[in-house]
């Protein structure tokens, strides 16, 4: 019975996201055009490379948002919503310690530092970087508290909730950046404000809602934080944090490197093509996300056929999904004229990396959120730390010898295999077929 309502919960949740991602993914589409139009090659690379550096902003949380959703999930799982609560004070509690030395910080690297030689950018070209910065820092740092909420949502296992508000933090982004652009403005400074404020907002306006109205219950309150509980999600946070860290770098620092070694320009097409083909990804994530928390609640209560048979489920997706990578690499150019016009050139050879590279993330992707459910991290511990060690002089190695954005991608590629190896090789260690 505890299985039978389980998927249900998770087919509702996966219905829902696919239309909350597929409008998630047509923002997306919709934006990059807007704002190559309004900024031009060299402002929007500027962009696309703050923005790869404001991720890494948002991952300065340690990983406490995952622990958050695993140790709620299980709370959940036996109903114990004093335990819970307990985790919800204690996770803002520790977001609100980390936020504020860490927006000292980085507020003093923009003051006092060189931003713009880490960013690759011409001061003639553009000379508002630290204004730039400052409101982008403020509002990322902020906006990284307050998502606690959508890790509360995923651990409850409603993770389309999550979906939808950062959907219409998109959403309001979108709507904002179309004024400007009718507004004549090409202002950089004006995007940047546009696409860090508007997730903010909509973080703001569903704490009251979500628990004011929603979950009373489970409110969080000074008097509940527990420094013991704390501690033990710092734990298993860090964990979670080092193999985001990891990953991160395998792919934003791509921006930096490309930024450097070539352009801002160069970014452009890199970015266009990354987002074209993980369209795959934003559809293996919808169905996926939802096993993560699924399955806690699974290897709690020991339904282990549960996910068995989940898993099965998810192999027949993975052959859609490789057909699917193969058609997009054929129309490919079209598309990129269709979507972007021809003042953005993508190689081929680009394209069929990019592939590849997204293709590997999504079948490693597959197995690691079973093993994320269950909190089996070790092997991608390690291999996501050897990959990320390895990434960045191999990488900048091949961008001098080959002088291409193409060997970049391949390099990507390549880090990447051992870790989907050895996640398969783990999964079907802990989770035996019989």
């Amino acid at each position: 019975m505890q299985g039978d309502k389980r998927t249900k919960l998770l087919n509702k949740n996966i219905l829902a996201s696919f239309f909350i991602k597929g409008w998630s993914a047509l923002i997306v589409f919709l934006m990059v055009p807007l704002t190559l139009k309004m900024l031009g090659i060299y402002q929007n690379g500027i962009w696309l490379t703050i923005s790869s550096v404001l991720v890494w902003i948002d991952m300065m949380d340690i990983g406490l948002g995952n622990g958050l959703r695993n140790v709620l999930a299980k709370y959940m799982a036996i109903d114990d919503n004093e335990k819970a609560r307990e985790a919800i004070s204690s996770t803002l509690f520790m977001l609100v310690v980390i936020a504020i030395p860490v927006l000292a910080l980085l507020l003093i690297w923009v003051y006092f530092g060189n931003p713009y030689q880490l960013l690759g950018v011409d001061r003639a070209k553009y000379s508002f970087i630290e204004q730039t910065l400052t409101v982008a820092i403020v509002f990322v740092v902020t906006s990284f508290v307050f998502k606690f909420i959508g890790n509360f949502y995923m651990g409850i296992q409603l993770p389309a909730v999550n979906n939808m508000l950062v959907t219409l933090g998109q959403t309001l982004a979108l709507i904002l950046t179309f004024i400007a652009s009718l507004m004549g403005s090409h202002s950089l400074f004006v995007v940047v404000l546009i696409n860090t404020a508007s997730p903010l907002i909509v973080w703001l306006a569903s704490y009251p809602y979500t628990f004011g109205y929603k979950y009373p219950q489970l409110k969080p309150a000074w008097r509940y934080v527990n420094f013991k509980a704390a501690s033990s999600l710092c734990n298993i946070g860090i964990r979670f944090f080092v193999i985001q860290a990891c990953s991160l770098i395998l792919f934003m620092s791509s921006n930096l490197i490309i930024s450097n070694m070539f352009s801002p320009a160069e970014v452009t097409p890199f970015q266009v093509a990354y987002r074209y083909f993980s369209i795959m990804l934003v559809i293996f994530t919808i169905i996926c996300m939802p096993f993560w928390n699924a399955t806690t609640d699974a290897y709690t209560r020991g339904d282990l056929m549960w996910i068995r048979m989940a898993s099965r489920k998810l192999n027949y997706m993975m052959v859609g999904i490789t057909i699917g990578m193969i058609l997009m690499v054929v129309l490919a150019n079209p598309i990129y004229k269709l979507w972007v016009g021809e003042g953005v050139k993508i190689p081929l050879s680009l394209s069929i990396s990019m592939a590849c590279y997204l293709w590997i993330l999504i079948v490693s992707m597959r197995y690691s959120y079973f093993l994320n459910g269950i909190g089996a991290l070790r092997i991608q511990l390690f291999f996501t730390t050897l990959a990320a060690a390895v990434f960045i002089p191999i990488a900048w190695y091949s961008c001098k010898t080959w002088g291409t954005v193409t060997s970049l991608v391949v390099v990507m590629c390549l880090v990447n295999l051992p870790g989907l190896i050895a996640n398969v090789w783990y999964f079907n260690r802990i989770i035996p077929h019989k």
